[in-house]
C-alpha cells in the first residue's frame, strides 16, 4: 500500500477543562512547542518601561496559544479569532478567573514556564 493510501493518525495535544462559578467551561491545550515557550518568555520580559503592558500581553499570548474552546452560556467558541475577541471583551471578573486558570494550568503542565 502506498503512502497516500495509509491513514495517518494526527497527534492531538491533551486538554484540560476548567469551569468557572457560572458553569462556563474553558478548555486549554496541554502542550507548547519550544518555539512558543521562547516567544512567551520574550513577551513576558517585553517592555521594560511598562511591566503592566508586558504582563497583559503575556496573558493574551498564553490564552491565544493554549485556549482550544470556551463554552459560555452553552455557546461554544472554538475559532481563534472568536476566542481572542471574547477575551478582549471579558469583564474584570472573567479576566481574573482566566489569569487564575492560566497560572494553575502552567503550574500543572508547564512547571518550567513562568506564570504572568
Amino acid at each position: 500500500m502506498g503512502r497516500r493510501n495509509r491513514q495517518r493518525e494526527k497527534l492531538a495535544a491533551p486538554t484540560s477543562d476548567y469551569t468557572d462559578p457560572d458553569g462556563n467551561v474553558l478548555t486549554l491545550r496541554g502542550s507548547m512547542t519550544p518555539a512558543t515557550r521562547r516567544e512567551y518568555a520574550a513577551v513576558l520580559g517585553g517592555n521594560r518601561l511598562s511591566r503592566e503592558d508586558a504582563w497583559q500581553r503575556a496573558v493574551e499570548f498564553l490564552f491565544e496559544r493554549l485556549a482550544v474552546r470556551w463554552v459560555i452560556a452553552a455557546v461554544p467558541l472554538e475559532r481563534q479569532k472568536e476566542l481572542l475577541a471574547r477575551l478582549r471583551f471579558a469583564s474584570q471578573d472573567e479576566r481574573a478567573w482566566i489569569r487564575r486558570v492560566l497560572r494553575e494550568h502552567l503550574a500543572e503542565h508547564f512547571p518550567d514556564v513562568a506564570a504572568p
